[in-house]
């Protein structure tokens, strides 16, 4: 399998209703959530790319443009974008769509870094 064939098998989707106890005093999705949720699906992305085991090190710019409110659902979409030695950065993409129509809106994005660590926790090469 090529380096380009693993990154687009390893694209991940995730969808999530949105409930009201997910949600702040504004009705819309609370971004300490939405932050776990990206973390999630950019744990599964990275760890579908390399079949080992992975920890987050970093998150990087986390662009809230638009609120999910709740009754609506998110769509969460991680993808390889970079890959080093060690490490490899997950993009994640958050869209938001009505339950009842076909509207959907891109709301949140963010960047998350993962290193390939071994049994020892020792950082190892992402690629094996």
């Amino acid at each position: 399998m090529t380096l380009e064939e693993k990154i687009n098998a390893s694209e991940t989707h995730i969808f999530k209703a949105i409930f009201p106890n997910t949600t702040n005093h504004y009705d819309t999705l609370f971004g300490g959530n939405a932050m776990q949720l990206m973390d999630e699906v950019a744990f599964i992305t990275a760890t579908r790319f390399s079949r080992q085991r992975v920890v987050t090190v970093s998150s990087d710019r986390i662009d809230f443009k638009k609120p999910i409110p709740s009754g609506t659902f998110a769509e969460l979409i991680g993808k390889v974008t970079h890959i080093g030695n060690t490490s490899m950065q997950v993009h994640v993409e958050i869209y938001v769509e009505k339950m009842y129509s076909r509207e959907r809106e891109k709301a949140i994005t963010g960047n998350f870094t993962f290193v390939a660590i071994n049994e020892n926790k020792e950082p190892i090469s992402v690629i094996k």
